[in-house]
């Protein structure tokens, strides 16, 4: 397995593998299943609701775990940041916001600070504000991210960041995609569509059996499925990368007839949501869906993301 960093000591944990908090998936058993074969799993936080968080975090146990939100959406539920840090949680991961307001009480919680980053500025900004750990995502990711792709953002990152660890995340999702990242000066790799249709995911199984049958060729960055959720994303490229489906290819191309019917819109949408229908509801998954290809459990993932890396940087020794 790759050599212990300085990433696995400050986290306590055997392999430089995070869960993305993927919000809506990345629940307690998710997040316990990872953390419990090695890794960190991370509860998707997501956009705050505080009876979610409580109901994952009591599924956690006594699993060493992290818990994600939504930067901007915090501010909107600041108390959870607290609710969550009482938990005594390994770690806390920021991302889409500025952190202003919020480092400081990670970090006198004795929580490691995550922040994740789409560009090089926000990485100095970050690390200004006291982030232990950054996360380089490229625009390959599944859900909401920037447009800058994986390759060239990380080692940019990495020079940047100094000392501070840097976690490559987008489009990674077996062993070449860890391994690429290492050599790229990366301590590590977050994984959100590899872990999608893992047994402990909540989401939908109709919705994995999307991504196992899915190529990356088939995803698609659109503003569509927020506005449908009702969810004001700010401005900037932060569009929500997804599967592409029949609504997808509906409603892309028209937006203000989308906008001017949300009312409507919003209800049928909800519904495909609780019924699977995802000819309508969004698969939330990136360009590495074509490594998908079976439902396995958390700890398999892990070991194969683990043992194929392995193999790979011993070969180019």
């Amino acid at each position: 397995m790759p050599a212990p960093s300085r990433l696995t000591e400050l986290l306590g944990i055997a392999h430089p593998v995070l869960l993305a908090p993927m919000a809506g998936v990345s629940g307690g058993r998710l997040a316990a299943a990872v953390s419990a074969a090695g890794g960190l799993g991370f509860l998707g936080g997501g956009y705050c609701d505080g009876k979610w968080l409580q109901e994952q975090l009591a599924l956690c146990g006594d699993a060493p775990v992290g818990v994600g939100f939504i930067t901007w959406a915090l501010r909107v539920r600041p108390e959870l940041l607290q609710a969550a840090l009482l938990k005594r949680p390994r770690a806390l991961f920021l991302s889409f916001g500025a952190i202003d307001g919020f480092a400081a009480q990670v970090l006198d919680a004795g929580a490691v600070l995550i922040v994740q980053v789409q560009t090089v500025a926000q990485a100095r900004e970050a690390i200004a504000q006291g982030a232990q750990v950054i996360v380089a995502q490229g625009g390959e990711a599944g859900g909401h991210g920037g447009w800058r792709g994986t390759m060239a953002l990380v080692p940019a990152v990495v020079d940047a960041a100094g000392d501070v660890p840097v976690v490559a995340a987008g489009g990674i999702a077996d062993g070449r995609g860890m391994a690429a990242a290492l050599m790229l000066g990366a301590s590590g790799v977050l994984c959100g569509t590899a872990f999608y249709a893992a047994i402990e995911s909540l989401a939908h199984e109709a919705s994995k059996q999307r991504l196992i049958d899915a190529s990356g060729d088939d995803t698609v960055k659109s503003p569509v499925f927020d506005i449908a959720r009702g969810i004001a994303w700010p401005d900037g490229p932060w569009q929500l990368r997804t599967l592409r489906n029949h609504y997808t290819q509906r409603r892309a191309n028209d937006v203000p007839a989308l906008k001017a019917a949300i009312a409507k819109e919003s209800i049928s949408y909800a519904q495909a949501r609780t019924s699977g229908d995802f000819d309508v509801a969004a698969t939330i998954v990136g360009e590495a869906a074509d490594l998908v290809q079976t439902i396995r459990p958390a700890a398999q993932i892990i070991q194969l993301l683990v043992d194929q890396c392995d193999q790979l940087l011993s070969r180019s020794h």
